[in-house]
């Protein structure tokens, strides 16, 4: 029986060196695209996909990130008594439900494989999503939606994956496909026999890396317990992943769909155009300043 997936880990500890000096005093996570911040894109994504609880996996000078969900009861009363209905309006999916969201604390950055086994008790035995807040994927339906479309149907571990250029290979996790297709006509489905880390383009078994888009059976918590360092001294989820394949089903998606890497400064800007041109609100003008910077 395939239990339903509900809970998603947000890993939001990073220090957003890239975007110093903004990310002195701000997680990078809360940097906006247009007007809302990246986590509230993460976090609207997984709600798409069916998720209702949520755990960000924090650090030091992080606590804004929760706040950012609460409720703000003084400014919310201020809109209403000078009747702002379109800012009200506008917070509403800046909330989550009650009890629905939990931070637990990285102290030390040793890795993603650790973030997410320092949310080993959020977890329990249950499936769970990671969405990696610095990719933002555009697309008509959910990125993780589209994901959990197919855990659901094939029970195991579903990651996101992208088609990138050989020679940026060692910059990504990298699948050993085993077979390409599901056999029923849905070629955006590969059979994964193997990953490995960040390969040399003459070592990589392919160009299909992973993005920042999970769903992962609980079973990752074993190896992960381990706390194994691999490449860059970090303890890495691939490695972790690994010992999975072949014990249950595991794939990967070419997903419908758009990434900007907003981990850096021209991703970030891309990102900015692309969700502007998506507003109606926005578009036009956004269409005639556009032609002056060409």
């Amino acid at each position: 029986m395939i239990k339903p997936l509900r809970k998603a880990v947000l890993p939001v500890a990073g220090m957003g060196t890239r975007f110093l000096p903004a990310t002195k005093a701000m997680p990078k996570e809360m940097l906006p695209i247009v007007d809302k911040p990246l986590i509230q894109y993460a976090i609207d994504e997984a709600r798409a996909a069916g998720i209702e609880e949520f755990c960000l996996v924090t650090a030091r000078g992080k606590d804004n990130l929760i706040d950012y969900f609460d409720v703000a009861y003084e400014l919310e009363d201020t809109l209403r008594q000078r009747g702002k209905t379109e800012a009200l309006k506008a917070l509403e999916s800046s909330s989550v439900a009650a009890g629905s969201l939990v931070a637990v604390r990285q102290q030390n950055p040793l890795g993603l494989g650790h973030a997410i086994w320092c949310a080993r008790n959020f977890i329990g035995d249950d499936p769970f999503a990671i969405l990696l807040p610095d990719d933002l994927v555009r697309s008509e339906k959910s990125c993780l939606a589209q994901l959990a479309d197919v855990y659901h149907r094939t029970g195991g571990n579903v990651v996101a994956v992208d088609e990138v250029p050989p020679e940026q290979t060692h910059r990504y996790g990298i699948l050993d496909v085993d077979t390409d297709g599901d056999g029923g006509g849905d070629d955006r489905l590969v059979k994964v026999k193997g990953l490995v880390e960040k390969p040399l383009p003459e070592e990589a078994p392919s160009n299909l890396s992973i993005i920042g888009r999970y769903v992962l059976t609980a079973d990752i918590l074993e190896p992960l317990s381990h706390l194994r360092r691999g490449v860059g001294g970090e303890v890495q989820l691939t490695d972790a992943m690994a010992k999975l394949i072949g014990r249950q089903p595991f794939h990967g998606l070419r997903y419908e769909g758009t990434r900007y890497d907003c981990g850096n400064k021209v991703g970030f800007l891309e990102a900015q155009i692309a969700m502007a041109l998506d507003r109606p609100d926005l578009q036009e003008a956004v269409r005639e300043f556009l032609p002056r910077y060409a």
